[in-house]
């Protein structure tokens, strides 16, 4: 008995061990295809690179200029990824140029008539870039200005909140923007009136680069420090903003950043760029 146990382990070992021998043969003819295929592709990449090379060189003796550049009457523009905390409404990023000449319009329209201001695309021309994709985007519409400060050579109107959005206010409103800030352009050099009545201007942070997608429109001749975009100057419309501000505010941010939600409130239906 113990005999044929015996050659029955012995018969079942080989087995195994056949197996196995089977296993690793395979084994290696994979790593050998993968070898072969692997070395094929880094000649490809290789060869093509050096075509690449080849025809580089070619264009160069030739005089091709670079097509990196940026076009003539554009500038670049950096979108960088806003990383703030505040609540994000991502809808893109503009384009990577933009035009630094000419100007555009910027209309509100509101629950209390049409805002209009006018930008000058040689003094901001990524964030006037900004507000037509923005606007394209129907990124303020139907939102409310947030914010109202009415103190003495300090009376702005703040709006841009893509989340401030229906009847009353709430304690988020004012945290909202795109996905995307951008550097601080055209700032004031006047410092005795660095933001005169009818201007329209980017809030940041307090930062610099965190401009994205809020603005304050001054009814009057307003000091703050010259950090803050001069986007534009309000042409029509003014009027509204002045009775707006002159009907004064609910204090909410008095212990903070000061003024509060206005008591008169100003609905954004639509602000478009053209």
């Amino acid at each position: 008995m113990s005999s044929i146990k015996d050659r029955q382990r012995a018969a079942a070992r080989a087995r195994l061990e056949k197996e196995m021998a089977e296993r690793a043969a395979a084994a290696r003819k994979r790593r050998q295809r993968q070898a072969i295929i692997g070395s094929a592709i880094a000649v490809v990449v290789i060869a093509g690179a050096a075509v690449w090379i080849v025809a580089a060189m070619k264009d160069d003796k030739k005089g091709t200029p670079a097509a990196s550049g940026v076009p003539a009457g554009q500038v670049a523009c950096t979108w960088t990824p806003d990383t703030g905390g505040g609540k994000v409404k991502d809808v893109g990023t503009p384009p990577a140029t933009a035009a630094n000449t000419g100007t555009a319009t910027l209309t509100m329209d509101t629950n209390l008539g049409k805002i209009v201001a006018t930008l000058d695309k040689s003094k901001v021309p990524c964030t006037a870039e900004s507000f037509a994709f923005l606007s394209s985007k129907k990124f303020w519409d139907n939102t409310k200005c947030h914010r109202l400060v009415n103190e003495a050579s300090f009376k702005v109107l703040q709006c841009g909140d893509p989340f401030a959005t229906g009847k009353g206010y709430r304690e988020t409103d004012g945290q909202g923007g795109p996905s995307y800030t951008m550097a601080e352009e055209n700032l004031p050099t006047d410092t005795n009136n660095p933001y005169p009545a009818g201007s329209i201007a980017m809030a940041n942070t307090g930062q610099a680069g965190s401009t994205g997608s809020q603005f304050f429109i001054c009814s009057e001749n307003t000091q703050l420090p010259a950090s803050y975009t001069l986007l534009g100057t309000i042409t029509t419309g003014l009027d509204i903003v002045k009775d707006v501000v002159k009907a004064g505010d609910d204090g909410a941010f008095a212990q903070q950043a000061g003024g509060g939600h206005p008591k008169k409130e100003l609905d954004i239906k639509a602000l478009t760029m053209s």
